[in-house]
């Protein structure tokens, strides 16, 4: 995006934040609620019936499932910044706005790239998956290997062939079968590159096809990161192909060409991170900060499953960002000592994107966030269990502020906690998957509140209509409580000392 049509772009945004009249709900004052003795009086004024209304409305169909980078993103960002604005929250952005703009840099083949396995045409990335974007020209003979083992894999010749071969093996390190997998295409293909294949070619198994069907999706867009970020660089490497198990039985056929004219643009879009606070009543204290954290973006609309399209992202996040909201409005209703900062962290889903870019060049002093909140998944799973990642080592940066969340926990909601999610031998490693990870790199005390993965996980079937609002109400509350702890101490969160994470 040019400059000028950048430009145009946050000032429309910007007065749609500012401007706007104020949303109905927001109009009245909230009520003066008697004050708890561990809690302030803002935990009152969380309400189920708010958090349903701004689920809803944020995973809504309009919206598109707000994928990073898109206007649907940026039309999200701008509804939330409005209703920010109506919770009374100052703005924390760039320029006296709610907004933090950055870009995200996409690495994508072209659509005039061709794939061609004897005399089938392939779509890239859509009838076969190019595991990494790359300039490539390759016109080889397709020798298929099947099942063959490394010992076997070295008697064939594969100098200047295309090697296609059967997805084999297991995890053996406790890691997911997901993360194996992916690990699997890089390393293995990696392997006979260096034999002197000049293309791989991976056919699934049926566990195999359970994954190409769930995660697939994420090589069509290609590759996102930040400007600089090597995984976005321009290539030229031999292509890796992703096949489903039906390819199987014409893959193997002897005596097949293997063709592709792959080639690769680059270029940026604008994401967004939307920043308030709300300034604390201590003259001293005021000038640090608990940082409530979420991301507003999900996966977009994609090709539809079982007819429907769009991955809305109920729980992945619009959770957290309805919870921020009740947040607020809770920090409204009594100031705590130290400032509350909200932000919700744009592209996260492309790789934590706005929280890489926000810990970086944070809108206040870096040495001034004494803590991070973050939100994410909040409203699935059974109602009477959850989980607090960061709370074992090696993710546990701050013992003190764990204690806390863990008081909060016990004064509130009372939840069952999983600790299973945050051992390092987990295999989903879900500790480094979401917005607190690059402040905790920093060494800033942070947690993560979650109710864990389920199975519409990344799927169309995360809708508004199957949260757990009562449950999220609880999160919610369990994360005020936490945060008001901290809030309204003297003394910030002390830091773990030797903290170092595993990777």
């Amino acid at each position: 995006m040019n400059h000028f049509r950048h430009t145009t772009l946050r000032l429309l945004l910007a007065g749609l934040a500012l401007t706007a009249p104020l949303a109905g709900h927001a109009q009245q004052k909230p009520a003066k609620a008697t004050k708890t003795s561990k809690a302030g009086s803002g935990l009152a004024v969380i309400k189920e019936a708010d958090l349903k209304r701004d689920l809803f409305a944020l995973a809504d169909d309009k919206y598109r499932g707000r994928e990073g980078g898109t206007l649907d993103e940026l039309r999200a960002s701008a509804w939330l910044a409005e209703q920010i604005r109506a919770t009374g929250m100052e703005p924390a952005g760039d320029d006296g706005t709610y907004f933090q703009w950055f870009n995200l840099q996409r690495t994508r083949l072209t659509k005039t790239s061709t794939l061609r396995i004897g005399t089938r045409q392939l779509r890239p990335n859509h009838d076969a998956m190019v595991v990494a974007p790359t300039n490539a020209s390759v016109n080889a003979p397709l020798v298929f290997v099947g099942l063959a083992t490394p010992a076997e894999l070295a008697k064939v010749d594969l100098k200047g062939k295309a090697v296609a071969l059967q997805v084999s093996g297991a995890p053996t390190d406790g890691i997911s079968y997901r993360r194996y997998l992916f690990g699997k295409l890089r390393d293995q293909a990696a392997e006979l590159f260096k034999a002197g294949a000049v293309a791989v070619v991976f056919v699934s198994d049926d566990k195999a096809q359970a994954i190409y069907d769930h995660w697939s999706h994420i090589y069509e867009r290609g590759r996102y990161g930040l400007p600089g970020d090597a995984n976005t660089a321009v290539v030229n490497q031999p292509p890796v192909v992703w096949l489903p198990a039906e390819a199987l039985s014409w893959a193997k056929q002897a005596g097949q060409q293997f063709s592709a004219e792959l080639k690769v643009e680059s270029f940026a879009y604008p994401s967004v991170n939307i920043v308030a606070k709300m300034p604390g009543t201590d003259v001293q204290l005021k000038n640090e900060y608990v940082l409530f954290s979420t991301h507003q973006d999900h996966d977009g609309a994609r090709a539809p499953v079982a007819g429907d399209s769009i991955y809305n992202g109920a729980d992945d996040n619009a959770t957290g960002c309805a919870a921020l909201l009740a947040l607020m409005r809770a920090y409204k209703q009594e100031p705590a000592r130290r400032s509350a900062l909200f932000v919700f962290h744009g592209a996260e889903e492309r790789g934590l994107l706005g929280s890489r870019y926000f810990s970086d060049k944070p809108t206040v002093p870096k040495e001034s966030i004494v803590a991070v909140l973050n939100a994410e998944m909040m409203g699935r799973n059974a109602a009477d269990s959850a989980a607090l990642l960061g709370s074992t080592p090696p993710h546990l940066n701050s013992s003190d502020l764990v204690k806390t969340a863990l008081a909060a926990n016990q004064e509130g909601p009372k939840f069952k906690l999983d600790t299973e999610w945050d051992k390092a031998t987990h295999p989903e490693g879900w500790y480094f998957r979401s917005d607190h990870l690059p402040y905790a790199r920093l060494g800033i005390p942070a947690i993560m509140y979650t109710s864990l993965l389920h199975a519409d996980y990344h799927t169309p079937k995360d809708e508004a209509s199957r949260i757990d609002y009562g449950k999220l109400l609880r999160m919610t509350q369990w994360m005020y409580r936490t945060g008001w702890a901290v809030s309204n101490r003297t003394a910030p969160p002390a830091r773990e000392p030797g903290f170092k994470l595993e990777r």
